[in-house]
């Protein structure tokens, strides 16, 4: 039945369609606490309009939620951020970030659920929130990078120092971003590749 007042549901853009090229796939998570740039990392890197879930923060999450930078912050990912980007002819990464508020962590294991790697992005100002962070990937055996976003107000530290803070392993590696940027975010990515590529080399990976 024709219906002419009806909207016609649009196929897919070339831009979104994957190469033919295309032999191989894998599901990378980007996880932190609340606000150290998971959205925008996904949205800057994405070669398709990213899939957001973001609300708009009310006086309701207060006492609730970790408020830090809400002076700013006006919108928070409830369920998670959804991109996607070729790093070669033949191998695509599906991006998934994770909420950041507390009480939204219960979806994580999903999220985790069927990942190659993940990328734990750090705020100097509050190292403090990354430590769960990494444990739960720990626990769920995901093997990690860690990208320092470096916002303009944050302190800097040399990367030694906050490995040690961070008490990671020496083997894990550990670099500084620009969420906002394409390229710096990109290369966080192929960090986590050649990672991910040491670990199976070594039989680590499974």
């Amino acid at each position: 039945m024709d219906f002419k007042g009806s909207d016609t549901v649009p196929g897919p853009r070339a831009e979104d369609q994957l190469p033919q090229t295309t032999t191989a796939a894998a599901k990378i998570v980007i996880v932190g606490g609340f606000g150290v740039g998971k959205t925008t990392m996904v949205g800057s890197v994405s070669e398709i309009k990213p899939l957001t879930t973001e609300e708009t923060m009310t006086q309701a999450g207060i006492g609730v939620d970790d408020d830090f930078g809400s002076d700013t912050k006006t919108a928070t990912t409830v369920a998670m951020d959804f991109g996607r980007i070729r790093i070669t002819d033949k191998v695509v990464l599906y991006l998934f970030g994770t909420p950041g508020q507390e009480r939204f962590w219960f979806l994580w294991n999903g999220l985790f659920e069927g990942a190659l790697g993940a990328v734990v992005l750090v705020d100097t100002r509050r190292l403090e929130v990354s430590y769960e962070v990494m444990g739960r990937l720990e626990e769920g055996g995901v093997p990690f990078v860690v990208a320092v976003n470096t916002f303009p107000d944050g302190p800097r530290y040399p990367l030694d120092d906050l490995r040690a803070a961070l008490d990671l392993p020496p083997d894990v590696p550990i670099v500084e971003c620009d969420a906002r940027r394409r390229a710096s975010s990109r290369d966080v990515l192929m960090t986590l590749m050649r990672f991910l590529h040491t670990l199976s080399l070594r039989g680590s990976l499974t």
